[in-house]
């Protein structure tokens, strides 16, 4: 099958981290999803970020309804980030990453950064999901400009590309972890992983799928370890013309890829 690699170059069980975790591009606002923020907050070790995106950014005006919900998953962060004296720890830390549009490119940078304030003043993100970002070598300069920037006003930051595709492997260097698939089941399946990745560890990569079956969910699995991804998101429903609306409610399984997904659930 295409999304096989050979089994030298085969990766999904090694690296730092102990199988997959969780990535979450950004469910709906907690008025709208208050189970699915809440779902959050019970995953141990298994949720590696979960994106805040109120209207493709932070708002006009601070939010106190996404205030809460992003404040019980960064403190249940710092809590874990203490009892490994500082670190993340072996396993997923649940970071809340402010949702900045880079819209291909083209969005200016002065308002890239004043979002960043904005998230950082409002709801004390930990990093930031640069959603829509460029992925040839036209756009490494000014992704480089944004990234030091980013991690010039908040220490630490960690900063994922949203590609969607595999970019050029310069973006390695500017970004703690590549998406480098967004898309549907049906292409997922059958999608071949591009050689460079093999050198890299899990961690370094996301993939976020929708309309995946449930009797397929194993086999996503296995496609997204073959192919060296740490970080997932798969659920069943579907993304209409482009929009967001398949990350934005609980996968219908969602109970079974908590089960099968880092250490577990607490109860």
């Amino acid at each position: 099958m295409s999304h096989l690699i050979s089994a030298g170059r085969r990766r999904g069980a090694t690296g730092v981290r102990n199988g997959l975790s969780l990535g979450v591009p950004g469910y709906a606002h907690p008025l709208v999803a208050p189970t699915e923020w809440a779902e959050l907050t019970r995953l141990d070790g298994s949720l590696d970020w979960a994106v805040l995106n109120i209207d493709r950014g932070p708002g006009v005006r601070p939010d106190g309804h996404c205030l809460e919900a992003a404040g019980r998953l960064t403190n249940r962060a710092a809590v874990a980030r203490e009892n490994f004296g500082g670190q993340a720890g072996p396993v997923a830390s649940g970071r809340v990453l402010g949702h900045l549009d880079l819209r291909f490119g083209t969005r200016p940078f002065g308002e890239l950064v004043s979002d960043a304030h904005r998230f950082l003043e409002w709801y004390k993100v930990d990093g930031f999901y640069l959603a829509r970002c460029p992925g040839d070598r036209s756009g490494l300069s000014e992704v480089g400009r944004l990234t030091a920037t980013l991690r010039a006003v908040l220490e630490g930051a960690f900063v994922v590309a949203g590609h969607g595709v595999h970019p050029c492997q310069e973006y390695l260097q500017l970004a703690d972890q590549l998406v480098t698939f967004a898309g549907p089941w049906a292409r997922y399946r059958w999608s071949q992983v591009t050689e460079w990745t093999a050198a890299h560890p899990p961690e370094r990569f996301c993939h976020l799928v929708h309309g995946v079956p449930r009797a397929h969910l194993e086999e996503a699995m296995r496609v997204a370890r073959w192919q060296g991804a740490g970080t997932v998101f798969f659920t069943d429903r579907s993304d209409h013309q482009g929009h967001a609306e398949a990350w934005e409610t609980l996968p219908g399984y969602w109970d079974e890829i908590v089960s099968r997904i880092g250490p577990g659930v607490s109860e």
